[in-house]
């Protein structure tokens, strides 16, 4: 008669004890480790790829250069004011003049079309209007995408400051 009554007062984890085998809770303990073991692998599956998307970002800018080779221009040129005055890294100019008092005019129709516009002087006199500010490069090949087939400025290109 004990040997009826004692599973009914015991449960499944005293006979699961004594035969060696896991208890309920480490049976839940092993589930709850086997759940975070899956989260934190399936957080460095999506870190790989948020890895190969920048990778896939950064040869579709090496591309988009490769084939646009006259795009991009370095800032030797500049004057030393403007070197050091200019915030961000990449600027997509819209244009260049001798005369100063013609580039301040077109930066100001710059700001009417919703694109802040800043005067850039180079070493041979000539000031150059750049819009478009950033410290990326592919935000400058896309903004530069965006003038070009805007028609405002289908011969803009990109100004590396450094």
């Amino acid at each position: 008669m004990i040997c009826l009554l004692l599973p009914l007062l015991a449960g499944c984890d005293l006979f699961r004890k004594m035969a060696g085998r896991p208890t309920s809770a480490q049976i839940e303990q092993k589930r709850e480790m086997i759940e975070a073991e899956i989260a934190a692998h399936q957080s460095r599956l999506d870190s790989l790829d948020a890895v190969q998307k920048q990778i896939s970002d950064s040869l579709a800018v090496l591309d988009s250069m490769r084939f646009s080779n006259d795009a991009l221009v370095e800032a030797r040129q500049l004057a030393d004011v403007s070197r050091n005055s200019l915030a961000f890294r990449y600027y997509v100019i819209v244009g260049a003049f001798g005369n100063r008092g013609n580039a301040e005019k077109y930066a100001e129709e710059m700001n009417t079309k919703g694109m802040p516009a800043v005067l850039i002087s180079y070493v041979n006199g000539f000031t150059a209007v750049g819009v478009c500010p950033t410290d990326n490069i592919s935000e400058a090949y896309a903004s530069l995408r965006r003038v070009r087939e805007s028609g405002s400025c289908p011969d803009a290109w990109i100004l590396d400051n450094r």
